[in-house]
């Protein structure tokens, strides 16, 4: 992966992840790169959050990807913690580079590190390729999500 960085998103990352979160068919349905307005306060409120870890892949000064991580503690399984993985994105030309395996091997990491004992995420339904990619990874998909619009 040559020079590749793994760090804490800053606000001056906002505008590449946004346009990360935007490209493609369901991210420019949600998504509004032309507002940073909106992202900007999330992402104060996520660094000020010790249970939250926004990062970017940086290489050759270039952000690359990023990813959400967030630390959940509960009651469920013996007290158990766990994380979930979000908003997790390539940049279009890294894409089959390693990037991606190499992001969620971070998380994996990461989660250890937190004491996590489950590591979960979500897919939307028609993100099949992306489904192919988290089951060659060790991931199972063993639930059926919900969302409630508020």
């Amino acid at each position: 992966m040559g020079d590749l960085e793994i760090r804490a998103a800053v606000a001056e990352d906002v505008p590449a992840i946004v346009a990360m979160l935007a490209d493609d068919p369901l991210g420019a349905q949600r998504e509004s790169p032309g507002d940073l307005t909106p992202y900007l306060a999330a992402l104060e409120r996520l660094q000020a959050d010790p249970n939250q870890r926004l990062v970017v892949a940086v290489r050759e000064g270039r952000v690359v990807g990023t990813l959400q991580l967030t630390i959940v503690h509960g009651l469920c399984r013996r007290g158990a913690t766990r994380s979930i993985i979000e908003g997790v994105r390539v940049h279009a030309d890294e894409r089959g580079s390693g990037l991606g395996t190499r992001f969620i091997e971070w998380a994996i990491e990461e989660s250890r590190r937190a004491d996590c004992q489950l590591v979960q995420l979500t897919s939307d339904k028609a993100r099949t390729d992306a489904h192919r990619f988290y089951e060659r990874l060790g991931f199972e998909a063993s639930h059926e999500g919900f969302k409630l619009q508020l």
